[in-house]
């Protein structure tokens, strides 16, 4: 019996090693991990090259609220991926959602109506795309293309083509939205938008990974078919991402009219592919099946640190796209990777 004991010994240590070694293994087999520890590394040497421009917490504050937005619709973008669908529509919503909430500042209602106002908006786009592509079966591609189109035209005829910003009194809370910020002493503060995304952002995090509408979002992703024989409601949970991505367009359209004080019908142009970037380079699976909410709110960070180092270096600005291409080509080949390693 006694010689048994050193046999139990080294197995219970063998399985612990085992367990610590799979524990390792998710961490660095998650794309927003690497996407994380390519940020640091980029934070790192630009704060070594540039420490009186880059390392300060004046432009800490730009670079935080100017991915936010980005992030939020991220966000929003990632249950739509995790499906196996897209929103091209996303900044088209933000164009209507800001015209929508100017109009009634503008009307004289107050914030909170404006604020009202632009939700909705986004949720019936949203909703009106959800539909169309559960029910009636057209592909999210050119539903969501087509929506674009809509929306901005909309944004266009109910600005009559004019910025918007004679608000009425609720303008001053409804700026605070977007404008204010928390300060933590020391001249270092954080904006009210990155607040906003750090909250939303854990909020998904654990519906995600703890509730049964976010499973169901992930195995209609990763087999539609399977998923409807189990007894998802398929349909019904395409409608609810295609909302989710409306609403959280609207959330960043509000706070950027808020911060910038006006609302113009062509916010948003072209954030739809800023908003799919930030997705997929965060770990967002096109084929669907994938989604982290942190993925989303890191591969938008990326995003922006990115910009913002290459205007500090010097680089024309006009060779951004480039360099974010080129992140979003390999997020994407990584993505592929990843999954051969997994079958």
């Amino acid at each position: 019996m006694a010689s048994e004991a050193p046999q139990a010994n080294v197995s219970i240590e063998s399985v612990l090693g085992v367990q610590q070694h799979n524990f390792w293994q998710r961490i660095t087999a998650s794309q927003a991990f690497w996407v994380t520890v390519a940020l640091i590394i980029i934070c790192i040497v630009m704060s070594w090259l540039q420490p009186a421009s880059f390392a300060t917490p004046e432009n800490f504050y730009n670079i935080t609220r100017n991915f936010s937005f980005i992030g939020i619709m991220a966000l929003g973008m990632t249950a739509v991926i995790a499906t196996g669908g897209i929103d091209l529509s996303v900044g088209s919503i933000m164009g209507l959602v800001a015209v929508a909430s100017g109009l009634t500042l503008e009307a004289g209602y107050p914030w909170w109506a404006a604020v009202a106002v632009g939700l909705g908006a986004g949720f019936v786009v949203g909703l009106v795309n959800g539909l169309i592509i559960a029910y009636a079966g057209i592909s999210p591609f050119v539903t969501t293309l087509g929506m674009l189109a809509i929306a901005r035209s909309a944004a266009v005829v109910l600005s009559g083509n004019r910025m918007l910003y004679k608000f009425g009194p609720g303008s001053v809370q409804f700026k605070i939205l977007g404008g204010g910020e928390l300060s933590l002493g020391h001249s270092f503060a954080l904006s009210y938008p990155l607040l906003f995304l750090i909250v939303l952002t854990a909020v998904l995090a654990v519906v995600y990974k703890m509730t049964g509408w976010g499973r169901h979002v992930l195995a209609i992703g990763g087999n539609e078919q399977a998923a409807l024989l189990t007894g998802v409601p398929v349909n019904r949970v395409k409608v609810q991402v295609y909302v989710v991505s409306g609403l959280t367009a609207a959330v960043a359209a509000i706070l950027n009219v808020g911060w910038s004080g006006s609302a113009i019908n062509a916010l948003g142009t072209s954030y739809e592919l800023l908003a799919i970037s930030a997705a997929v380079i965060g770990g967002a699976n096109l084929m669907g099946g994938e989604a982290s909410a942190y993925g989303a709110f890191i591969g938008a960070a990326l995003i922006f640190v990115i910009r913002n180092s290459l205007l500090m270096a010097g680089v024309d600005s006009n060779w951004q796209g480039t360099f974010v291409g080129l992140f979003l080509i390999a997020a994407v080949y990584l993505g592929k990777i990843r999954g051969a390693k997994r079958e």
